[in-house]
């Protein structure tokens, strides 16, 4: 069994009946509904698809923007997601139509896409389908090359001339995955901003400033700074279809070349220089782009069906309340009738040798708290076990069983082993590390001149924490002496 450590910790989604709501209602997407639905045998596309000019107005005023400065541009965007979702399908121009439209341009057709219907009368796993294809669309139009005027790219054969736009597609649809990454983590982390907004320049600096720079040069601030104007722009295009929400950096800061920027009336304002935060939705879509992309991202109720020893390796390195919520997930599914052979199919899983069998059989027993009274019989089958016994005793103990038998000396410090072995490899908080080490050498006396005698893998490497870790001299000298004996004892 392998116990590798996921490159990112467990997301918790909505549901996807949650998710397909919120995916309907992204305003992007609402409005490439509404002019799906509007198409006609009189829509007038172009050979790409697009809506010609003299559509747009229609269009817009459709969507209720007719007096908007921006409506035509809105229309134009939704328009083009209808397109690229297949919520509305086109035939490009035959050679018989070419000319027939205004001005001389071919003009297309289009009729309903099939994907339209679905939006209503599919699963919400077909809806969150056709966003994902939405989000992937408005993914490229954010990393798309801005200029201002194209006809100065057409060369005289026709061809554009793309090395004028100084543009690395890969490079550009990289950054920002990179930028959408560090947000998911931030927003996953326990120490991240949860529910709260990022600010920009903090997003910007992820990605530009080194980790082992302690103060940024004036060449790397100007290049945080870049970066936030181009993150300005691509959350503003990735806003709409619901991925972020996000409060654009203040227009009075944006200046042309050569021009004084106003300056800010609280310097202490950090919201006037963007603020960004992920949406239930942006989790799932980020995870989704993740996990096409070869990315180990797990969520939570990712296990829920699986066994049990692929839920203890699972969830090795979950934080605490993940790893509780899991199992939870997990043990619903056996109910109340299956808690006993849920709780001997735990025990089975938590036993072995290999370096990640301690950490199995902590996650084992936190999963043990869990379960009702249904489990004693499980847990008592195991009192006689080498590596379950203590666990067991533990549960028993716990719930005030009777008749449970005292454990033998050697199983006490085989556990005291065990359970150092298993907060060493979950990378614990040191304070509490510290704790447990001096606790159990000072609970028992004679300690380190039983516990390297004990049979178990870790014995040696136990030892040589606890002598990095007791505060008290004395005692690490010990522990340290008597993991050079547990060492020399298992090479003999």
């Amino acid at each position: 069994m392998s116990a590798e450590r996921p490159s990112l910790p467990p997301v918790r989604l909505h549901t996807e009946a949650e998710l397909a709501r919120d995916a309907l209602a992204a305003p992007l997407l609402a409005r490439a509904v509404r002019l799906a639905r509007w198409a006609g045998p009189g829509t007038r596309v172009g050979a790409g698809g697009e809506l010609v000019d003299a559509q747009l107005p229609a269009a817009a005023e459709h969507l209720g923007l007719g007096d908007d400065e921006d409506g035509a541009a809105y229309a134009s965007e939704a328009w083009r997601l209808a397109v690229d979702t297949g919520l509305v399908d086109f035939e490009d121009p035959d050679d018989e139509s070419a000319g027939d439209g205004a001005g001389g341009e071919a003009e297309g057709t289009v009729t309903v896409g099939e994907n339209l219907a679905l939006l209503t009368s599919g699963s919400p796993g077909d809806v969150l389908s056709i966003w994902l294809d939405g989000l992937e669309a408005v993914h490229a139009d954010a990393t798309a090359p801005a200029f201002d005027d194209f006809a100065d790219l057409i060369g005289e054969d026709g061809s554009v001339d793309f090395d004028a736009l100084d543009w690395d597609p890969e490079e550009e649809a990289e950054f920002l995955d990179g930028v959408l990454t560090n947000l998911y983590l931030l927003t996953l982390s326990e120490a991240g901003p949860a529910d709260g907004p990022v600010p920009l320049p903090a997003l910007a600096a992820s990605m530009v400033v080194p980790e082992d720079m302690a103060e940024p040069t004036d060449d790397v601030l100007e290049q945080v700074s870049e970066a936030m104007m181009r993150l300005d722009d691509q959350f503003r295009v990735l806003e709409p279809i619901g991925i972020v929400a996000y409060t654009p950096v203040d227009e009075a800061l944006l200046t042309e070349e050569g021009e004084e920027a106003t300056p800010p009336a609280d310097d202490e304002d950090v919201t006037r220089y963007g603020m960004v935060r992920l949406t239930p939705l942006g989790l799932y879509g980020i995870r989704e782009r993740m996990l096409e992309a070869g990315v180990d991202a797990p969520a939570v109720g990712d296990l829920v069906d699986k066994g049990a020893d692929i839920l203890l390796d699972g969830i090795a390195y979950y934080p605490e309340e993940a790893a509780r919520t899991e199992v939870g997930l997990w043990l619903a599914r056996h109910g109340t009738e299956g808690a006993e052979s849920a709780a001997a199919e735990l025990l089975g899983a938590a036993r072995g040798a290999d370096p990640r069998a301690p950490l199995r059989r902590l996650h084992c027993q936190q999963a043990l708290a869990l379960v009702g009274p249904e489990a004693e019989p499980a847990v008592r089958a195991v009192l006689g076990d080498p590596e379950l016994g203590g666990l067991a005793r533990v549960w028993l103990a716990e719930r005030g069983a009777a008749d449970v038998p005292a454990p033998p000396e050697s199983m006490i410090f085989w556990l005291a082993v065990d359970t150092i072995a298993a907060q060493l490899d979950a990378d614990g908080d040191l304070d509490e590390l510290q704790e447990l080490v001096e606790g159990l050498s000072g609970r028992h006396s004679g300690f380190f001149d039983q516990v390297w005698r004990v049979e178990h893998p870790a014995t040696p490497e136990v030892l040589e924490a606890m002598g990095r870790l007791h505060r008290d001299r004395k005692i690490a000298k010990e522990a340290r002496k008597a993991a050079f004996k547990a060492r020399s004892r298992a090479k003999g």
